[in-house]
C-alpha cells in the first residue's frame, strides 16, 4: 500500500465501467448479487460506474482497513447525489473532518449507555402491542407490518411521537425514504422527484415537533430532549436547521435498516427451526411473563449469536461509500483522486477467506469459542454490518437493543411459520427484503 506521487503509476483495477453516465447502475440498484458476481469475475477489487460517478468497489479484511483508517486522508465521506440531497447538508453523516468530529461527539450524547436503558420499558410495550395484532390476525404479509414497528419505535423514543406510522409523517417518511438510493433525475413523477417534495413536508413536521419541545422548561429525556440539551466544549447548541437534518437522519437510521435485520431474522429463523428450538429453549430460564431487562437481555448470550450472524449473511447495509481525496494504491492498483469507493459490506460478510461456507446461516460462528480465536482486527474490519472508522453508526447500540427485545418477545410467546408459494429472492434497496413481503403464519407457542 502506498500513498500518491506514484512513479509507476499502477494499473486501475479490472471491470467494466458500464454505459455512460448510468455505467452499472440498474444491474446495482436491482440485483441482489451483482456486488458477488463482479467479485467472482473480477477478484476482491474492481471498478464499475455507480450512481453517476466511477467506482472502485473493495471487498475483505485489509481492504476495509485501509479505507476505514485513512478518513480525511485519502479518503472522505461520500455519498450518491440523491441520498445527499434528502438527507440534507447539516446531516452528520454528509459532514466531513473538524465539523464532523464535533458534531459527531454532540449528538453522541443522546446515546449513552444510560439513556438506552430507559427505552428498554417503550420497546417492550410497543412490540407486545403488534405481536397481539398478528396474533388475532393469523396470516399476515410481514414486512409492512415490521416497518410500521420500527417506525413506532423511532418515532416514539427520538421525538415523543405516539404511532408515527399512522401520521402525515409517517406517511411521508415512506414516499422519502424511497427515493435515497433512486436515479438522479428530479421530476415530480419520479421516485426522487417525490422524496424531495416529501422532505419538505417532512421539515415543515419536524420544525413544529421541534418548536413545540423547545418552548417546553424541560424538553424531555428522549433523543430529541437530549438534542435540544446537548452542548459541545464551547457551550453551544445544535441550530434548528440541524436538529431538523440530524432527527431526520435518525428517524432514517432507526427504522428502514432495522426493518431490514428483523425482516431477515424473521425469514432467517423460520428457515432453520432447529435454530428457532434452540432460540425457544434460551428463553425457559427465565420468567416469560415478567418485563424484560437490560441484565435479562444481556444474559441471552445464543439470541446474540444468532442475531449476529443475521446481520453477517444479510446486512441491512450493503456497503460504505467514501470518495477519494488523493490518489493512492491498494493491492497493487491505482486507485483514482475523484471515483468512489465502496467498501462492500455484502462482499466481506461473504469471503470465503474470512469464513467458512460463508453462504450458509450458522450462528456458532460467532459463539465465545470462535470469536475468542479471532484477531481484534478479524473482528473489527471482517464484520462490520454498522459501518466501521470514525463513522460507525452513531445508533449502533441503540438498534441492537431494539433488535433483541423485538426477537425476544418473539421467542417469549409466538412461532411463525412461511406461508407456501411465494417469492423469497431480496430487493436489495435501499435495504434487503424479500420481494413478496415475507408471509406467515403467527401463532401463540403450544403450552
Amino acid at each position: 500500500m502506498t500513498t500518491s506521487n506514484l512513479s509507476n503509476h499502477p494499473p486501475l483495477p479490472p471491470g467494466s465501467l458500464g454505459l455512460p453516465v448510468i455505467g452499472k447502475s440498474l444491474q446495482f440498484l436491482r440485483d441482489p448479487d451483482f456486488i458477488t458476481k463482479q467479485h467472482e469475475a473480477y477478484g476482491a477489487i474492481f471498478k464499475t460506474r455507480l450512481l453517476g460517478r466511477p467506482a472502485i468497489v473493495i471487498r475483505g479484511m485489509e481492504a476495509n482497513q485501509f479505507v476505514l483508517t485513512n478518513e480525511n486522508k485519502y479518503f472522505v465521506a461520500s455519498w450518491p447525489p440523491t441520498t445527499k440531497a434528502l438527507l440534507g447538508p447539516l446531516s452528520l453523516v454528509i459532514q466531513t473532518g473538524e465539523l464532523h468530529r464535533n458534531r459527531r461527539k454532540l449528538l453522541a450524547q443522546a446515546f449513552k449507555p444510560r439513556t438506552l436503558s430507559t427505552y428498554v420499558g417503550a420497546m417492550s410495550d410497543i412490540a407486545q402491542q403488534y405481536t397481539q395484532r398478528w396474533l388475532q390476525a393469523q396470516t399476515l404479509t410481514w414486512y409492512p407490518e415490521l416497518r410500521n414497528f420500527t417506525l413506532d419505535v423511532a418515532c416514539k423514543l427520538l421525538v415523543g411521537l405516539d404511532q408515527g406510522s399512522k401520521t402525515p409523517l409517517g406517511q411521508y417518511f415512506e414516499i422519502w425514504s424511497g427515493g435515497l438510493f433512486s436515479l438522479p433525475i428530479s421530476l415530480p413523477w419520479t421516485r426522487f422527484g417525490r422524496a424531495k417534495h416529501c422532505r419538505d413536508l417532512l421539515l415543515r413536521e419536524l420544525e413544529d415537533i421541534i418548536q413545540a419541545r423547545q418552548s417546553l422548561s424541560d424538553p424531555g429525556d428522549d433523543t430529541l430532549g437530549l438534542m435540544i440539551q446537548a452542548r459541545d466544549e464551547d457551550g453551544q447548541g445544535l441550530s434548528q436547521e440541524e436538529l431538523k437534518d440530524n432527527v431526520l437522519l435518525m428517524l432514517f437510521a432507526g427504522h428502514e435498516t432495522l426493518t431490514s435485520a428483523i425482516t431477515s431474522f424473521c425469514l432467517l429463523t423460520a428457515q432453520h427451526p432447529e435454530i428457532t428450538a434452540r432460540l425457544h429453549q434460551e428463553q425457559q430460564q427465565w420468567d416469560t411473563d415478567s418485563p424484560l431487562t437490560l441484565e435479562g437481555l444481556k444474559e441471552m448470550t445464543y439470541l446474540e449469536q444468532v442475531l449476529t450472524e443475521v446481520m453477517r449473511l444479510i446486512p441491512p447495509v450493503g456497503g460504505v461509500f467514501r470518495s477519494v481525496l488523493e490518489t493512492c494504491e491498494f493491492g497493487g492498483y491505482q486507485i483514482p483522486q475523484g471515483w468512489s469507493v465502496l467498501c462492500s459490506i455484502g462482499g466481506t460478510h461473504e469471503d470465503p477467506g474470512l469464513y467458512a461456507n460463508p453462504k450458509q446461516f450458522d450462528p456458532e460462528r460467532f459463539s465465545p469459542e470462535a470469536l475468542a480465536q479471532q484477531s481484534a482486527e478479524r473482528q473489527k474490519f471482517g464484520y462490520f454490518p454498522f459501518g466501521g472508522g470514525i463513522r460507525e453508526c452513531l445508533g449502533k447500540e441503540f438498534a441492537r437493543l431494539e433488535m433483541k427485545i423485538f426477537a425476544a418477545t418473539l421467542l417469549r410467546h409466538y412461532d411463525w411459520q412461511l406461508l407456501p408459494d411465494q417469492n423469497l429472492d431480496l430487493m436489495v434497496v435501499p435495504s434487503p427484503r424479500p420481494r413478496d413481503g415475507l408471509k406467515v403464519t403467527f401463532k401463540a407457542l403450544s403450552e
